[in-house]
């Protein structure tokens, strides 16, 4: 049997203002990635967020962005190696300390947005982030596009990876995601997200936005929760993956 992990980003509000719907879509999520005070989210929220996740049984991720929360964490800032390493393990220490308090520890790490999409391809980013997660844990597992700088940083650093593909992203001929400032870059469609989440998950591929089969191998399959209707996206997703005999659990 074919099986996935179904993760979602979340904890994004940021005090009075919020973001997504956390607790409509984390009931159908096996994993969260919490966002960690980069891009978004402050301790309160954090908190509340991990609260949530552990009454639900949702692994804990720490998700963190470059320092940018006018611009969402979508654009890119020039950073140091060096300073990107720093930014992420302050990011998972903070996640960490809140996690600890409520009783639970930390699974995974994924990046956000901008800091995501240039480490999939510039591989000194990639290794910048792999070694923050190595030096906070060997036991982290990270998170990274399937076919990245990510995932081959990681595995030099001797971390798990777990490889990620999009169920509500449209992919490039080359594998890439699409360009959110490209027209059709989110799919919204709850028939089109099931479609490509069996597609990737049973079949190995996801079709491009020309057509193409793109071979996608992947462990976890991203849901973003920041979209209007994803609650019921995400639930349909589940059910659907089920009912196509497509196992739903942690990697």
């Amino acid at each position: 049997m074919p099986a996935i992990d179904l993760n979602c980003d979340c904890g994004e509000s940021f005090g009075p203002w919020p973001m997504g719907d956390d607790t409509a879509v984390l009931p159908h999520v096996t994993s969260a990635n919490v966002a960690c005070g980069g891009h978004a989210g402050d301790p309160t929220t954090m908190r509340q967020t991990v609260r949530l996740c552990k009454a639900l049984g949702v692994a804990i991720g720490a998700h963190p962005g470059y320092p940018d929360m006018q611009g969402f964490g979508r654009r890119s800032i020039p950073m140091a190696p060096a300073e990107i390493e720093d930014l992420v393990l302050t990011q998972i220490g903070a996640l960490h300390a809140i996690a600890r308090a409520e009783g639970v520890e930390l699974r995974h790490v994924k990046a956000h947005g901008a800091l995501y999409n240039d480490a999939a391809r510039t591989p000194l980013i990639a290794q910048a982030i792999a070694r923050a997660v190595a030096a906070f844990s060997q036991d982290l597992v990270l998170v990274g596009l399937a076919g990245s700088a990510l995932i081959d940083a990681g595995h030099a650093a001797g971390l798990r990876v777990a490889r990620e593909a999009f169920a509500d992203r449209a992919y490039e001929p080359d594998g890439s995601l699409r360009s959110r400032s490209l027209p059709d870059a989110m799919i919204t469609d709850p028939a089109r997200n099931l479609q490509q989440a069996i597609s990737i998950s049973a079949r190995g591929f996801a079709l491009s936005v020309t057509g193409i089969q793109v071979p996608v191998q992947a462990d976890t399959l991203c849901i973003h929760g920041d979209t209007p209707g994803a609650a019921a996206r995400a639930a349909a997703l589940r059910a659907g993956l089920a009912a196509a005999g497509v196992e739903v659990r942690t990697y």
